[in-house]
């Protein structure tokens, strides 16, 4: 794929990411000052098991109809009416199985939540080949209108009904409201219809690639979501609540530039699939870019959050600012691993990707369980320590799978970080001077920018310079073509 067109398409993916997420950004510090920590509390309970459940709402089988390379009507429409078969059975199950966890969980009155805020399980049913349609053909800009749309409008709804005094239903109403608008906005304008078809011998073939996939973001959805269940059953909503808001800080720039890069790298990684070295290649230079652009960020926020979270949604959620630090540490890291994973995917190496899973989230497991009876703060930290054992876990696959030696894993990583810490110590510094809380943070941020940007070129980094190049560029015949 030609750069431009490559960079074209992860513009596109990346606005819809931040866009919608930047929209729903704004609108939870809104929120967040009209309801009180405890509502957050319960909702994150109620999310925890929805993600858990949508996890086999996918089956992996999105990911294995853009991994193959000759999907056609056929192993679409039959993705289709399995996934619209799993998510009934996963709903009826939900729905039967609420009143026990709200008693469990000592919040009896979120029985119903459960049962209303599951329906986005059958939603996400109807949509799935829709999204892995428009991530086969890289047709970013349509991701781009049906999220935006769905998100301006529960925007909306959720800022009124909090206003009026519906509490957690809300929150509800705007989650659900979401998904509906951009499921149908989607089905409106991809030319993806499922037609008719069914073959189980198709199925088999994608659940025998899919299956891992599916197994694989089984245990990792349910390391992380076991954090929550534990602040939640052992300690207070409010500490929860606490907890959610510290992650949501660096979780909405991580995971929105994440699904970006996983969006466009695993079809173009695909495209590649049978030659290693050029896999590689991809490889390095996108985990170069991407953590030129990602560790600053987390840096930048890390030590602009006291300031940050008073301006934004009062000193009420100050709580927050130890867990969002230790956070930003960990999604700083966090698209180095997406990276990787895209690579053992494209290559078929699903396998690979399972063992490596598996391995590092027993030891999360472990980690969690030795931190669980010493506090809030020690869970958090213990999460540090697990993303840094998950890291030597990858370094180790990278190199055998393509000869990505740990030298070079190195080099690629070293720069962007020495970098991204002259910029935060600089930056903190601000912090000390005892300035008003939104001067402090004007200047913190007009800073960082300034001196990242200078010390980019002073040391002539090269993730800036094909950045600039990039963007410089206004034909495909301007610079010739680079391979990636």
């Amino acid at each position: 794929m030609k750069p431009k067109k490559l960079i074209g398409n992860f513009i596109w993916r990346l606005a819809e990411r931040f866009g919608a997420r930047g929209v729903t950004f704004i609108v939870s510090l809104i929120l967040a000052r009209l309801l009180d920590a405890d509502v957050y509390g319960s909702i994150a309970l109620v999310t925890v098991f929805i993600t858990v459940f949508q996890v086999f709402v996918d089956s992996g089988l999105g990911t294995a109809l853009v991994q193959k390379k000759d999907a056609d009507e056929l192993d679409f429409s039959s993705v289709f009416f399995f996934n619209l078969a799993v998510c009934l059975i996963l709903y009826a199950i939900l729905f039967v199985i609420s009143g026990p966890l709200a008693v469990y969980f000592r919040t009896p009155e979120m029985k119903p939540v459960f049962r209303v805020l599951g329906l986005s399980l059958l939603i996400s049913g109807v949509k799935n080949i829709q999204q892995a349609y428009v991530a086969r053909n890289m047709l970013f800009k349509k991701f781009f209108f049906a999220t935006l749309g769905g998100t301006l409008g529960a925007a909306g709804i959720g800022i009124y009904l909090a206003w009026k005094g519906y509490g957690v239903w809300a929150l509800v109403a705007q989650f659900l409201f979401n998904d509906m608008v951009d499921t149908i906005i989607l089905w409106i304008t991809v030319p993806c219809r499922p037609k008719k078809l069914f073959s189980a011998q198709r199925l088999r073939g994608l659940l025998s690639f899919g299956w891992k996939l599916l197994v694989v973001s089984l245990i990792s959805t349910l390391s992380n979501s076991l954090r929550s269940l534990i602040i939640g059953k052992r300690y207070t909503k409010e500490d929860l609540a606490y907890y959610n808001r510290g992650q949501q800080f660096p979780q909405i720039i991580a995971l929105n530039v994440d699904t970006a890069i996983d969006s466009i790298l695993l079809p173009t990684m695909s495209q590649e699939q049978d030659k290693l070295d050029v896999v590689l290649r991809m490889t390095r230079k996108a985990i170069r870019i991407e953590t030129y652009v990602m560790m600053p960020m987390m840096m930048g926020l890390a030590v602009c959050s006291r300031a940050l979270i008073s301006l934004l949604i009062t000193d009420k959620w100050v709580p927050c600012v130890p867990y969002l630090q230790i956070l930003c540490v960990i999604y700083a890291f966090y698209s180095v691993s997406t990276t990787k994973y895209n690579a053992y995917k494209s290559i078929g190496r699903s396998d690979v990707y399972l063992k490596m899973t598996t391995i590092s989230n027993s030891v999360d497991i472990l980690i969690l369980l030795a931190s669980m009876p010493f506090g809030v703060m020690a869970i958090a930290m213990g999460g540090l320590a697990s993303a840094a054992f998950n890291h030597i876990v990858n370094a180790v696959a990278s190199k055998k799978l393509f000869g990505y030696r740990y030298r070079d894993q190195l080099m690629d990583l070293i720069p962007n970080s020495l970098l991204s810490l002259a910029m935060g110590v600089a930056v903190y510094a601000v912090f000390l001077l005892g300035l008003p809380t939104y001067l402090t943070l004007v200047l913190q941020v007009l800073l960082g920018v300034v001196l990242y940007v200078l010390l980019s070129k002073l040391f002539h980094v090269e993730s800036f310079d094909y950045m600039l190049g990039m963007l410089r560029r206004e034909t495909p015949s301007a610079g010739g073509e680079e391979n990636v």
